[in-house]
């Protein structure tokens, strides 16, 4: 059901800082391949449209959809590993032709939030939370997607699939008994799974996956040659960036190609080049104020769905920037996850204007007090 188009409420800040960054990505986009940049314009165009009617779209309507939309995102990442896009020994991508793919796992991160949601906020208006059934189906309903999601194999999406949502659980009530408890097992296990993975006949992870959580352990053994010209990028924008610096000459990292698929999870590293550090903060602002809107809807909203969302969006704006900006400056193992709004890439792009059009109709219907 669409409601009434009024725009009581409308969290304009929120949809212009939305759609500021989103053409200032096709901005960056320019410098690191031009041959992109008409296609994300487009992109960013079809995601404004999409986050303005989807905001006029009560968000409980969505909601009540949401076992179908679980079950239809099982079967998307399901038909992708049987019949999908082979690229680099992954299967991540239907092709719809020769030059535009649909990647499943990106939407999955928006219909996971929106399944999460209603089943915590259904459990604590019935106070199950804390029980260990609630518990046990929330990690049934997260484990199916996520294990499809890593067969694919796609370890960084996974990963940041399971901190929003378990995030999530923990902003629902769960006790702090349980999370000890958890805390206490997942400890040793990560400790063995470290050491595990560093055998030479382990059959967790794929090799490219071991080194790089390698060459993040033992950097001066490991060296990632990719992340290192990353590095090397973003130091030689210094403070003002090779754009606005007049006494430049010569070629850049990105003009070198020292860097590759730089349009999409190393875009970071063109925005620290041609910017400089004076423009990467700006950015990093930016996507923290739209990470504090969302945070302020979830405050705002008007029942526990509404919240959980919101939380769940602002998790997934968070997480996924840190991820990717740690990863551009060596902070964090080299994995291959866009930038929110910026990063070169349809699915990502359309995935998060669906998100964010959910959460500006949360920030339409407020508390009342």
């Amino acid at each position: 059901m669409i409601g009434k188009l009024s725009l009581k409420n409308y969290n304009y800040i929120l949809f212009a800082t939305i759609s500021a960054i989103m053409f200032f990505g096709v901005y960056i986009i320019n410098f690191a391949d031009s041959s992109y940049t008409n296609k994300q314009l487009i992109g960013v165009i079809a995601g404004i449209l999409i986050m303005i009617i989807v905001s006029f779209i009560d968000y409980h309507v969505i909601c009540n959809f949401h076992t179908l939309l679980y079950m239809f995102n099982i079967v998307l990442l399901i038909a992708v590993l049987v019949g999908g896009k082979s690229v680099g020994g992954a299967k991540r991508w239907f092709a719809v032709n020769d030059s535009l793919t649909i990647q499943p796992s990106e939407l999955s991160k928006i219909i996971l939030i929106v399944f999460m949601a209603t089943f915590l906020a259904n459990e604590m208006e019935q106070e199950r939370i804390n029980r260990p059934l609630t518990v046990i189906k929330f990690a049934v309903y997260l484990g199916i997607p996520c294990a499809l999601i890593f067969l694919q194999p796609d370890l960084s999406t996974t990963l940041s699939i399971v901190f929003v949502l378990v995030t999530m659980l923990y902003i629902s009530g769960i006790s702090y008994k349980f999370i000890i408890t958890v805390l206490l097992f997942l400890v040793p296990i990560a400790s063995i799974f470290l050491w595990y993975v560093q055998q030479p006949n382990q059959k967790l992870l794929y090799e490219h996956q071991i080194e790089r959580i390698m060459s993040f352990l033992y950097p001066a053994e490991y060296v990632d040659e990719q992340q290192s010209n990353s590095v090397m990028a973003i130091g030689s924008g210094r403070l003002h960036g090779k754009e606005f610096d007049k006494d430049f000459k010569g070629s850049t990292v990105t003009e070198a190609n020292l860097v590759s698929e730089q349009q999409t999870d190393f875009i970071f590293s063109v925005i620290g080049e041609e910017l400089g550090f004076r423009g990467s903060v700006i950015v990093i602002a930016i996507i923290l104020l739209i990470v504090l809107q969302c945070i302020r809807v979830a405050r705002r909203a008007r029942d526990s769905l509404g919240m959980l969302l919101a939380s769940g969006m602002a998790c997934l704006v968070g997480y996924q920037s840190f991820i990717n900006i740690g990863v551009a400056t060596a902070v964090l193992p080299n994995t291959g996850l866009p930038l929110p709004f910026i990063s070169y890439g349809l699915s990502s792009l359309i995935s998060i204007s669906l998100g964010m059009g959910i959460i500006l109709n949360v920030s339409k219907q407020v508390k009342k007090y």
